[in-house]
C-alpha cells in the first residue's frame, strides 16, 4: 500500500465519473480521508471499505455547496461535460460549476485546488468546450489559492470509439493517420492527481507510456475485435467542412463533442509518458467483455 500523502480531508468533485472513481480509489489506498460530491448518490455506489463521505450536491447550484468544504485541505475537480446527457452547456458546467467550487473553496479557506483540464487546451480556445475550460483555468490562476492544473491528452475510456468502429469492420481516421498521441489510463492519471495534492508543479502535462499513431491504434482495435476490417482515411478538408456545417446548422449541444473530437484528433498530442497501463491490453479486455455481453444476449 502506498504511503499516506496527507491526513487532511480532500473534496473530490466529479467522483462518479470515469476518472473520479479512480481518484476516489487512489485516495482510499493511501488512507486519505475524502468527501465525494455526487449529484445522485442513489445511482452510484462506492465500496464501504474506502471509508469516504458521500455528499449530495450539484456544483451548478452554489447553494448546495455551502458548508461542504469546512475542514477541507484540497479540492480536486474532474467536472466537465464529455458527452451531452442532461442538457447543460459547457459554460454552465466546465466553467460555472467549477467557479462555484472555487468560490466556496475560497470562502472556506481551502489551501489548494487541483483541476483536470486538457492538453494543449489553451491553443484551442475556439473550440467551445475548451473555451469554457480555459476560462476557468484563467480564473483559478488568479484566485490566490495554490493550484495544479493537470493536462492529460486523452483517456483510455475515450479510445472505446476505436473499438466500436472496429467491431463494425471500419475504423475512420483523419488525414493519413500518422498523428501521434499517448492516451492515459484512468488509474495512472488518478495517481498523478493525488500526487498533485502536495506537489509543487503549477501545470502537469501527462500521457500514457506508449506513443502511438492513429493508424497503430486502429490496427490494435481491429486485432482486439478479431476483425479483418479496413482503415478509412478521411481528408482534412472533409473534417474542416463537417465542423463548419455542424456549427452552422446545429446547436452547440450537438456539435460541441464532434468539434472537440475532430479538432484534437487532427494533430499530434504527445505528453510526458507516465504509468504502466498499455492500450493494447485495455482494448483486449474491452473486446473480450463485448464478446461476453453479446454471447449473453437472447
Amino acid at each position: 500500500m502506498k504511503e499516506q500523502t496527507t491526513s487532511k480531508t480532500i473534496l473530490l468533485a466529479g467522483a462518479s465519473g470515469y476518472l473520479g472513481r479512480y481518484i476516489a480509489k487512489e485516495l482510499a489506498c493511501r488512507k486519505i480521508p475524502a468527501t465525494l460530491l455526487v449529484r445522485n448518490p442513489e445511482k452510484v455506489s462506492f465500496p464501504a471499505q474506502w471509508g469516504h463521505c458521500v455528499r449530495r450536491a450539484k456544483a451548478t447550484d452554489p447553494a448546495m455547496l455551502l458548508g461542504t468544504m469546512e475542514g477541507v485541505d484540497t479540492v480536486i475537480s474532474t467536472l466537465g461535460i464529455t458527452r451531452q446527457k442532461d442538457g447543460l452547456t459547457y459554460w454552465e458546467v466546465d466553467y460555472q460549476a467549477n467557479m462555484n467550487l472555487l468560490d466556496e473553496a475560497r470562502r472556506a479557506g481551502v489551501r489548494k485546488f487541483v483541476y483536470v483540464a486538457v492538453l494543449n487546451g489553451n491553443a484551442h480556445r475556439h473550440v467551445k468546450i475548451l473555451e469554457a475550460k480555459e476560462a476557468f483555468v484563467d480564473a483559478l490562476k488568479k484566485s490566490g489559492l495554490a493550484y495544479t492544473i493537470i493536462r492529460p491528452n486523452g483517456f483510455f475510456s475515450d479510445m472505446k470509439d476505436f473499438l466500436q468502429m472496429a467491431e463494425k469492420g471500419r475504423v475512420y481516421l483523419f488525414g493519413d493517420g500518422r498523428q501521434k498521441f499517448n492516451p492515459i489510463h484512468g488509474e495512472d492519471l488518478a495517481n498523478v492527481c493525488v500526487e498533485a495534492i502536495t506537489g509543487k508543479q503549477l501545470e502537469v502535462n501527462v500521457g500514457g507510456p506508449d506513443i502511438l499513431t492513429h493508424n497503430e491504434v486502429a490496427i490494435m482495435a481491429l486485432q482486439a475485435c478479431q476483425v479483418s476490417g479496413k482503415i478509412v482515411h478521411i481528408p482534412h478538408w472533409v473534417r474542416k467542412g463537417t465542423i463548419i456545417a455542424l456549427r452552422a446548422f446545429t446547436g452547440v449541444k450537438t456539435y460541441g463533442p464532434y468539434e472537440f473530437f475532430m479538432t484534437m484528433m487532427a494533430e499530434d498530442a504527445i505528453a510526458p509518458r507516465y504509468g504502466s497501463h498499455r492500450l493494447a491490453t485495455f482494448f483486449q479486455r474491452e473486446a473480450d467483455q463485448i464478446t461476453r455481453d453479446n454471447a449473453q444476449r437472447p
